[in-house]
């Protein structure tokens, strides 16, 4: 009994061990670790950051102290430490971990957007400038170029007028032709966007791309870097790269810019008694007999304060571990300072991203969708605020032309070339506009399996856009007063207009590092496709009575161009540096047997700070020399038909009259068969420098352009049809200095304080005019008009486009111009065309650009100007 007990009693404290063994064993198998995710700059708390153990599916996310608490198998040894925006990290599993994270900004520094790819900033060749999203202009930012306004060496941003739908006319390098297009190659997300504007929004195409989903812009200035774009490059290269989503948990963000603007400084006007006062002194009896007794600023009847909003949201994050995806929508508004100028934006963004095969296959997936809807003011309300006489009040209870005091005549009409009332302008004119859009793309890029070196990628792309509006002023209206037809109004419709661009790019890119040899090599090889294809329907301009104006007969445009192109980036030893391209562009816009245009470029760079020595120098942390030389064509900004006959539709005095009836006849345009591409050639030299380890940075460059086969229309004698042509004429040398300067003078934990400057001089001369050999033009005049009066003119030695004007005669005692003196400059006694002398350019010479930032932990004061003068 006993012996049976005790093997019971055994068989009990073996059970109990072994449960006691068990639980041992269950608590050994996991364990809890603890730490903190910070960012190693400035070690701020990173929240929301992702744990998780390699090669479990365990996981966790940072609080708001940017702290984890994880549980981990006993087995584990590693974490992966993951957030948006910085560059993941695996560690050792430790107790209590700290982790710091590197901004993966500083990763992608040195990885700048190229043409067909990307490339590191250390192997660059060419002038190159790439502004990040951290660095864009701050505040109400309506359009894109306004981001990097001031930011860029050699890059020109002006705005068309102070319209709120004006827009800006940029200028890389000061552009390189006449007649042709000075706009440089926009290029979104792969897709070279159609220059120009389209109905309704003809002067702010660019505006209609929401800012805030732009991660970064990269300017291509010379011609090593524009080649691979060929004949569509040679005015500088502008590409945009959107924000995408990252691997990650949902990140929602949301900002909202709100501004208030009024005119800084007023065209100072007479009151009422300076104004009777001057027309008592020189004027005639009957503009003494229209004097009043108001006291009226016209100024503040057109002019208002000026309120804008913009509001963005956005969604990122990934779904699952293969599918990033980015969604935004934004909503803007912003009123101009001329009473009834508006624009409103409505937009919105998909991208995705995913990958399969391990990464070898991704796709990047953009589609991108805009509403503009633009109100515009009658910009004859500005001229006439400043001359309409402010002795008489803004309405009349006895006015038959909507209430509105006007200036009328004996018979109670308008005067035919008197001003009109300036709140009437603004008040009965209302010209509306709807301009949608929808750019879309999907890139493709597989890295070959057998072959990881070698990259495949294909993109397909569209941008639709279409746009109309309308123009209406009431019957009553004395702005459309015709003595002929009394009050006639109008109703004017214009649109729809509707523009199609697409594209087929496809090229692949082998690049490998050769130890043995210490080279490294990047082949590229590919094929463009683009259409562009703009339409305009049959469509009527109507009075306000349904009288039919005008009849604008249905349009049909379009054009084509095919591409090949090669580049050889090579590095040896990270020293010397290589970069070989070529373009084989073809245009149907010329004849098959000019159409062909062929463009090289070959750079070439030295890296001093690679050299053994200067390697270790403690103060010198960059030093690179560049030199390239370049040929690039141009193509825009004429029509798609030159090179043919074609008829068109001759004036009303030239119509037959046939049985009675008068029948239009249609004459023959002139065009020259052999119609060519306009080459620039260009020379860049250039200097980057960097101290102190990356504190202080920046680059010197000096270029040297020369534009032939200018696309110019001159004009044609011997004939009634056409009173000039288009062709290949003419030559313009551009010259220029670039420097730019980046510094950070303070770089702490808590503080930092970064400065950036850039200083530009240009200049260009028109060196030949003639068609003929040894021949020359002076004095051509050109640009817009006053009273059918040019004031601009091109001559050969002289910079394009200069104020042709008389010299103004001033007062030597007060300094100020004397009304219709002018100096007698040939000495003949006769002020007439021979005084006429050539003034400035419009062109500034030089253009500087100053921004600082100053940052106290999360807080941040960014100050920016920029500045352009000529002294010409």
């Amino acid at each position: 009994m006993n012996h049976v007990l005790s093997k019971t009693k055994q068989r009990s404290l073996l059970l109990v061990a072994l449960l006691l063994m068990g639980c041992l064993q269950l608590f050994a198998q996991t364990r809890t670790i603890k730490g903190e995710v910070t960012d190693a700059q400035n070690g701020d708390p990173l929240i929301g950051a992702t744990i998780m153990v390699e090669g479990e599916k365990g996981g966790t996310v940072t609080d708001f102290d940017g702290n984890f608490v994880l549980q981990v198998s006993s087995s584990a040894k590693k974490i992966k430490v993951s957030y948006i925006g910085y560059i993941d990290k695996i560690l050792a599993i430790s107790e209590n971990m700290k982790v710091n994270l590197e901004s993966d900004s500083k990763a992608l520094a040195d990885v700048v957007v190229i043409g067909y790819g990307t490339a590191r900033k250390s192997d660059l060749t060419g002038s190159v400038a790439t502004v990040k999203a951290k660095d864009f202009n701050k505040g109400l930012v309506s359009s894109p170029e306004q981001l990097i306004n001031g930011k860029v060496s050699g890059v020109q941003i002006m705005s068309n007028s102070g319209s709120a739908s004006a827009g800006s006319t940029i200028r890389v390098r000061g552009g390189a032709s006449l007649n042709a297009s000075n706009d440089p190659l926009i290029v979104l997300d792969g897709v070279p966007l159609e220059q120009g504007g389209i109905s309704g929004n003809s002067s702010n195409f660019l505006s209609m791309i929401n800012p805030s989903d732009i991660e970064s812009m990269t300017v291509l200035k010379d011609a090593s870097s524009t080649a691979i774009y060929g004949s569509r490059a040679s005015n500088g290269v502008i590409i945009i790269t959107t924000k995408k989503g990252q691997q990650g948990g949902l990140k929602v963000n949301f900002n909202t810019t709100n501004s208030m603007q009024t005119r800084a400084q007023m065209v100072d006007m007479l009151s009422h008694d300076d104004f009777v006062n001057v027309i008592n002194q020189f004027g005639t009896d009957n503009q003494k007999s229209l004097l009043g007794n108001a006291n009226t600023d016209w100024n503040d009847e057109v002019y208002r304060t000026a309120f804008g909003t913009d509001n963005n949201l956005s969604l990122s994050g990934s779904i699952g571990k293969y599918l990033p995806f980015r969604v935004s929508a934004g909503y803007y508004n912003q009123s101009g300072l001329v009473r009834k100028d508006n624009v409103e934006r409505w937009t919105g963004n998909v991208v995705l991203t995913p990958s399969f095969f391990q990464d070898h296959l991704k796709l990047t997936i953009n589609a991108k969708g805009t509403l503009n809807n633009n109100s515009f003011n009658n910009g004859g309300a500005v001229w006439a605020a400043a001359t309409f006489n402010p002795t008489i009040p803004v309405y009349s209870g006895n006015s038959n032309y909507g209430g509105y005091n006007e200036a009328l005549d004996a018979d109670g009409y308008p005067v035919n070339a008197g001003v009109r009332n300036p709140r009437g302008l603004v008040d009965l004119y209302d010209s509306k506009s709807k301009v949608s859009r929808f750019i879309g793309s999907m890139d493709v890029d597989y890295k070959v399996h057998f072959l990881p070196d070698l990259k495949l990628h294909a993109t397909i792309g569209a941008d639709y856009a279409k746009g109309d509006g309308t123009i209406y002023v009431p019957g009553y209206a004395a702005q459309s007063f015709n003595k002929d037809e009394s009050l006639s109004g109008s109703d004017y419709k214009y649109g729809p207009q509707k523009n199609e661009n697409r594209l087929l790019t496809l090229y692949a890119n082998y690049a490998k590092y050769f130890e043995n040899i210490k080279s490294n090599v990047d082949l590229t090889a590919g094929y463009d496709y683009q259409f562009w294809k703009s339409t305009t329907p049959l469509y009527y301009t109507k009075s306000a009575a349904g009288t039919t104006l005008s009849t604008v007969k249905a349009s049909d445009y379009r054009h084509v161009m095919l591409s090949y192109y090669g580049r050889v980036n090579y590095s040896f030893d990270g020293k010397y540096l290589l970069t070989a391209t070529v373009r084989r562009d073809a245009s149907s816009r010329f004849s098959k047997d000019t159409r062909w245009g062929t463009f090289p470029s070959v750079a070439l760079g030295w890296t001093l700070t690679e050299e053994p020595w200067l390697k270790d120098n403690k103060v010198v942390s960059n030093l690179k020399l560049r030199a390239s030389y370049g040929v690039t064509g141009q193509q825009e900004g004429i029509g798609n038909y030159n090179y043919l006959p074609v008829y068109t539709s001759s004036v009303t005095g030239a119509e037959a009259l046939i049985n009675g009836q008068y029948i239009t006849t249609y004459r023959p345009e002139a065009y020259v068969s052999d119609l060519k591409w306009e080459t620039t050639t260009s020379w860049n030299f250039g200097l980057d420098f960097g101290f102190l380890n990356g504190r202080i940075g920046g680059a010197i460059d000096f270029y040297t352009r020369k534009t032939k086969d200018l696309l110019a229309s001159v004009p044609t004698a011997g004939t009634n049809f056409s009173k000039t042509i288009l062709t290949n004429v003419g030559n313009v040398d551009s010259k220029g200095i670039e420097v730019s300067l980046n510094a950070t003078p303070v770089q702490t934990k808590d503080w930092e304080w970064n400065l950036s400057y850039n200083f530009t001089w240009q200049n260009m001369k028109v060196k030949n005019l003639s068609l003929t050999q040894g021949g020359s033009q002076t004095n051509v005049k050109v640009g817009p008009s006053i009273d059918a009066y040019q004031f601009q003119v091109l001559s050969e030695g002289y910079e394009p486009y200069m104020f042709y004007v008389y010299h103004q005669l001033y007062d030597s005692e007060t300094g100020k111009p004397i009304e219709g003196a002018y100096a007698d400059l040939n000495g003949d006694g006769e002020i007439n065309d021979a005084d006429l002398y050539r003034y400035h350019s419009p062109a500034p010479k030089y253009i500087m650009g100053l921004s600082t930032s100053l940052r106290y932990k999360q807080l941040g004061c960014p100050v920016r100007c920029t500045n352009f003068s000529s002294l010409s």
